[in-house]
């Protein structure tokens, strides 16, 4: 693999001391302390730590953008970097559901999903890690699901619970659910009375996720737990290993999750959005308290570069803080220490905006896996 060794100079950096002026040498794949080689005028340009996405579904729009469309699960791959590089990404945690839902989001799919992943690592520059995100339901996987997540080679494991409990408590059909059903190619009778059946088995999943967290945190699987909704809920899965809550629905939930020294990833659509479209507790005001170690792209790849942009520019934070949301915050939670601040030591991973602060350039691990417009010429210029 080619790896750029240049240096780029004139250009604002994001520093962990702030913004300045500095030369950023490149070289090997890492941020190097000298020069490196030809010079890249980047005058008018801002140069910041890339984007690293610590959960992301948006790329499912890629893998089939029609039902039975995608064939060639490593094109959809391929596509869904192109989208994930345009914005500035460059570590992407693709969160892959395997869930009663079915379709884009049942067993069958994430299995061809999570190959895709491991064909094509050596064909995508961006970093592009697997997540499973298992509906703590389905009890009939239990005992295959360790097995499966060695052979898928996914290290991050998050639990969901999108049973619609309530109506289903009471006997009454979800809303949508002729839709799910079909598109999970079902019969919604069958889809109604799995779920019910789901539900009525509700009493013994504690245990089982008890003994299946266990498992996982044994052999070194980072663990999370998705929409916690109290207090309680939180301690729950803290008990367990869990030690990342996604998306805190309520101030109670975050609240937890911070006390307990527990990491909280927040929705970037939310912080954009200024609310949650669900009536969930706003991602701003948990960001204003404190209550939020990173912002993810959830299911929009533009908006973690928007929401820390427009943080800054609130003054709700400075630059270097919103940024590390999306920066040396996700690194954080997925321990990873090589990357999140551009430093020397570290990947070369970096984002270049232009005035109008669009990403010109995607920088990953030294390799330009995004570059459009004006800035080209720089780089051809510099030849």
């Amino acid at each position: 693999m080619t790896m750029l060794e240049i240096d780029l100079i004139g250009a604002k950096v994001l520093l962990p001391s702030g913004l300045e002026t500095p030369d950023l040498s490149l070289a090997d794949g890492q941020i190097v302390d000298t020069r490196a080689g030809r010079a890249v005028d980047l005058s008018g340009y801002r140069i910041l730590p890339g984007i690293i996405d610590v959960h992301g579904d948006g790329f499912e729009r890629h893998m089939a953008p029609r039902r039975g469309a995608m064939k060639q699960m490593n094109e959809g791959i391929m596509a869904a970097e192109a989208e994930i590089a345009a914005n500035g990404i460059t570590t992407a945690v693709l969160a892959q559901f395997v869930s009663w839902e079915g379709g884009l989001r049942g067993l069958y799919f994430a299995d061809q999903v999570f190959k895709a992943l491991i064909a094509t690592r050596d064909q995508v520059i961006t970093d592009l890690r697997p997540q499973l995100r298992f509906e703590t339901h389905m009890l009939d996987l239990y005992d295959e699901l360790p097995a499966r997540i060695t052979d898928w080679d996914i290290h991050y494991v998050v639990f969901n619970d999108h049973l619609p409990h309530d109506r289903l408590a009471e006997g009454r059909k979800p809303p949508r659910l002729t839709g799910q059903a079909l598109k999970a190619g079902r019969n919604p009778d069958v889809h109604f009375q799995m779920l019910l059946d789901m539900h009525a088995r509700g009493d013994a999943v504690p245990e089982a996720l008890d003994v299946l967290a266990a498992q996982l945190n044994t052999v070194g699987i980072q663990l999370g737990s998705h929409d916690d909704a109290s207090a309680d809920q939180r301690a729950t899965w803290h008990a367990r290993g869990a030690h990342v809550a996604e998306f805190p629905e309520t101030l109670e939930a975050a609240e937890a999750a911070h006390a307990a020294g527990d990491l909280v990833v927040l929705g970037s659509p939310n912080v954009v959005r200024g609310g949650s479209h669900k009536g969930n507790v706003s991602a701003l005001d948990l960001i204003a308290m404190g209550l939020c170690d990173a912002i993810a792209s959830d299911y929009h790849y533009p908006s973690p570069r928007r929401a820390a942009l427009m943080l800054a520019k609130s003054g709700l934070m400075g630059l270097d803080g919103a940024w590390a949301l999306v920066s040396s915050g996700p690194a954080a939670v997925l321990g990873l220490t090589d990357r999140g601040t551009l430093e020397a030591g570290k990947r070369a991973d970096l984002v270049i905006l232009d005035a109008q602060d669009r990403v010109a350039a995607t920088i990953s691990g030294g390799r330009v896996s995004y570059m459009s417009g004006d800035i080209a010429q720089r780089f051809v210029a510099a030849a």
